[in-house]
């Protein structure tokens, strides 16, 4: 019989208990003094990072295990960071007390979308609370917020969670449709109809395709040679402590299965490739079997017949996401694209033979629920506010004149009671291409890029050239939108200021910079876990 959690010794690594999935989350619990859940300790043991123990159908895992692998919380991390990155670090705002599931909570994880930030970073500075390190709150419920570098739209939202109008603006079309699908309220019954038409339409589709059957006797097959090759989790304890060379090991099973592959493929007359003629080959051309084009075509065609404006615009984006999640390419390369892959591959994330995406049904018919069940989340938590995201650029955009179009009773109030401030996070230094991430969309629904308006773009790198176009791009933003703000405004800018350009760019937008909050990013991507940080700069009118 196992010791009560109450007596056991929490913080010790000589301890040797043997804990069972629930008694080891609970014990995590009380030591991260975070939530760990029975699922994070078996994500822990089905990827290797602790040993699996005990017989007879109970699972235990070690607590000295346990405790050497959290040794980097309760402040080895934080010391750490700040050795790195200096003891003006603010820990208070990495909010790793968040779980994934809240940091992404309901609609903000609509659509993917790079370089966003965390909403509870925009809740802290909205919100009306005060603590040792926001000495005063300087929005209240009503106010207007302005995001002139929208993004994905968290601002917006959250403004809506917090009782405040919101206003964003965006040089993309495709980022402006993610952010108003998002604080559109819908008419679910006329949503769930459409998406339950498209579904059956799609299966009717599918029904002499022999895709499905295709893939099914794949992942047959798949399953009994990873359950030989790599046995889980006792693959992956090994693989973390080198016993395995898995480049080389990887490489020789990827061969070993290459012919059941091949030869599933001629059985069911696969094309592993588009049938196109054309000279010049695009996106949806390169990143997608002929299957799936086949696929996402009839959909799109779908969407189209949908009367409802609001209802085709959030399952376009459903649409979006589906695709996004079915170019040909490694898991591990989702966020950046190599070259396309169209047969099995040994998988360095999942430590198993893994296979490219034939049909597109699976995610559909997953992105569509999940869709569903966030709108539903944040209707519970939306307040009757105003939201809109123009589509334009920040530097000369009239922005009371675009928006008195599509809702002149939003834009009479921001024209009497003017804009109390702004909260956003400007494009990095030549750090990501804002269009080219959503490639596919821009192609499958026509819209426009703007490429070269994009302040700071990937393309332009980090020259002083790039640095100085910046200062003066960012700076254009900031004085046009003054024209609206409020004498007494609060301007908040997320950035990681690496180059000093913030405090120019204060002086040049008649801004002076009245605070400065340097933070933490924590699980910044896939593959980069270094200490990194960014600051908030808080700016007033000088």
């Amino acid at each position: 019989m196992l010791k009560s959690l109450n007596k056991m010794k929490p913080d010790t690594a000589d301890s040797d208990e043997l804990l069972t999935i629930k008694e080891a989350s609970q014990w995590a619990t009380r030591h991260l003094g975070k939530t760990v859940t029975t699922s994070n300790i078996s994500y822990l043991i089905q990827y290797g990072l602790i040993k699996k123990l005990g017989g007879n159908g109970s699972t235990q895992v070690s607590m000295q295990e346990l405790t050497c692998y959290y040794k980097s919380y309760n402040g080895a991390r934080e010391l750490s960071w700040k050795n790195k990155l200096g003891d003006d670090l603010n820990w208070a705002l990495s909010f790793d007390q968040y779980k994934e599931a809240e940091t992404t909570k309901h609609v903000h994880r609509l659509h993917p979308y790079k370089g966003k930030f965390i909403p509870q970073l925009v809740e802290y500075f909205l919100d009306s609370h005060t603590d040792r390190f926001k000495k005063e709150a300087c929005f209240k419920p009503g106010d207007i917020i302005l995001d002139p570098f929208c993004g994905s739209g968290t601002t917006m939202v959250q403004s809506c969670e917090l009782g405040m109008h919101a206003i964003g603006i965006d040089i993309s079309a495709f980022n402006a449709l993610i952010g108003n699908v998002k604080v559109t309220k819908y008419d679910m019954s006329d949503l769930q109809i459409e998406i339950n038409r498209i579904t059956k339409s799609l299966k009717e589709f599918l029904a002499n395709s022999r895709t499905i059957e295709f893939e099914e006797k794949l992942l047959q097959s798949l399953y009994l040679f990873n359950n030989k090759y790599f046995p889980v989790p006792d693959y992956k304890y090994r693989l973390k402590r080198g016993e395995i060379d898995e480049a080389q090991y990887g490489a020789e099973k990827t061969q070993e299965f290459l012919p059941i592959f091949n030869k599933l493929v001629e059985s069911y007359n696969i094309k592993l490739r588009q049938d196109s003629a054309a000279t010049t080959i695009t996106f949806l051309d390169k990143w997608y079997t002929q299957h799936i084009r086949d696929e996402i075509n009839f959909v799109l065609n779908e969407i189209r017949k949908i009367q409802n404006g609001d209802t085709r615009n959030i399952i376009s984006v459903i649409l979006s996401r589906t695709i996004r999640s079915c170019r040909a390419t490694t898991h591990a390369d989702l966020a950046t694209l190599y070259e396309p892959i169209t047969s099995t591959y040994y998988c360095a994330k999942h430590g198993k033979m893994c296979k490219p995406i034939f049909s597109i049904l699976k995610w559909w018919e997953s992105y569509t629920k999940d869709t569903i069940k966030r709108l539903s989340q944040f209707n519970k938590l939306r307040t009757q506010t105003f939201q809109v995201c123009l589509t334009g650029d920040g530097r000369d955009i009239d922005i009371l004149e675009d928006l008195r179009p599509i809702n002149p009773i939003f834009a009479d109030l921001a024209d009497r009671q003017k804009i109390k401030g702004i909260f956003s996070s400007p494009p990095y230094i030549g750090l990501i291409n804002y269009h080219e991430q959503h490639a596919y969309a821009y192609e499958l629904f026509g819209f426009k890029r703007r490429d070269n308006l994009e302040i700071g773009p990937l393309y332009k790198g980090q020259s002083r050239e790039a640095k100085d176009s910046y200062i003066l791009g960012i700076s254009d933003v900031l004085n046009n939108c003054k024209r609206i703000l409020v004498e007494d405004y609060d301007c908040f800018l997320v950035a990681n200021d690496k180059y000093s350009v913030y405090p120019v760019i204060a002086e040049k937008s008649g801004m002076q910079i009245v605070n400065q909050y340097k933070r933490p990013v924590l699980n910044r991507t896939e593959k980069d876990k270094g200490a990194y940080s960014e600051t908030i700069f808080h700016l007033k009118r000088r």
